[in-house]
């Protein structure tokens, strides 16, 4: 049973990354362009402050040094796809693995609901708390020195957002025999918003957004990439569930009660 989930996880994944592309080409790419063009136009008033001969030096190191491995083109149509793809067959197929961890185990759930409760969990931990510390930003926003820094700190909340999740979860299940389901899970989730919020005071700012940069710019893309989260994570968690539901046969998870020794 795990294998046929995992297949159909890793499949609703590629599809749901197909979505995401589509938005992701027709939303995200525009703002990617014009926060390059900024970068260009920077780098070119820069030069033209230098002495001639600096100019002249700094241009070809520009020229030469600077030149992406990859096109712009390809990068934004093969090799967004390419990426996109891969990232979404990666987590549909954790995704699937949760789902069969969790099946039977969390409650008399049927296996789109569960499903759909995960992909909501997930996109909350996964993206949607991380970027509420460190939002996505387009080329030319950062400093380039800084990247391993502002990436690590990013894996990092999400690390902690997923540890937050987690330890939420079995907190949850652990009280529910004494104070309920609905109130173990409003205790739950009251834990994992203190672990967030501890985190997001502790772990260090980050604010390297050019002051000239275009604020329609940047709002468009962070917009753009929550819409691309949103539709990945929806399409995932609806499109699982009722793949999940055939496999499962739609039958409904029933947690048995362990029996008290005399």
């Amino acid at each position: 049973m795990v294998r046929d989930l995992l297949i159909r996880g890793m499949l609703a994944g590629v599809v749901a990354s197909l979505l995401a592309f589509g938005v992701a080409k027709i939303y995200g790419e525009p703002q990617v362009d014009r926060a390059i063009a900024f970068e260009g136009r920077h780098a070119r008033a820069d030069a033209s402050a230098q002495a001639p001969a600096d100019a002249q030096i700094s241009a070809q190191q520009h020229q030469h040094g600077d030149e992406a491995l990859v096109s712009r083109k390809v990068q934004s149509t093969a090799g967004l796809l390419t990426a996109v793809a891969v990232y979404g067959a990666a987590m549909g197929g954790l995704f699937a693995l949760a789902f069969a961890f969790l099946y039977g185990r969390v409650g008399d759930l049927s296996p789109r609901l569960l499903a759909l409760l995960l992909a909501i969990a997930t996109f909350v931990a996964i993206y949607y708390v991380p970027s509420l510390k460190y939002p996505a930003s387009p080329p030319a926003v950062g400093e380039p020195d800084t990247i391993a820094y502002r990436t690590g700190l990013f894996f990092l909340m999400i690390l902690i957002s997923l540890g937050g999740l987690v330890f939420a979860v079995a907190a949850s299940r652990r009280l529910a025999p004494r104070y309920g389901s609905l109130s173990a899970m409003l205790i739950g989730a009251g834990l994992f918003a203190a672990v967030v919020v501890i985190a997001q005071l502790v772990l260090p700012d980050i604010n390297e957004v050019p002051a000239d940069f275009p604020a329609i710019v940047l709002w468009k893309f962070r917009m753009a990439s929550l819409a691309i989260q949103v539709l990945m994570w929806a399409t995932l968690g609806l499109m699982f569930g009722w793949l999940a539901e055939r496999v499962l046969g739609g039958r409904r998870a029933v947690v048995r009660p362990k029996l008290s020794s005399a």
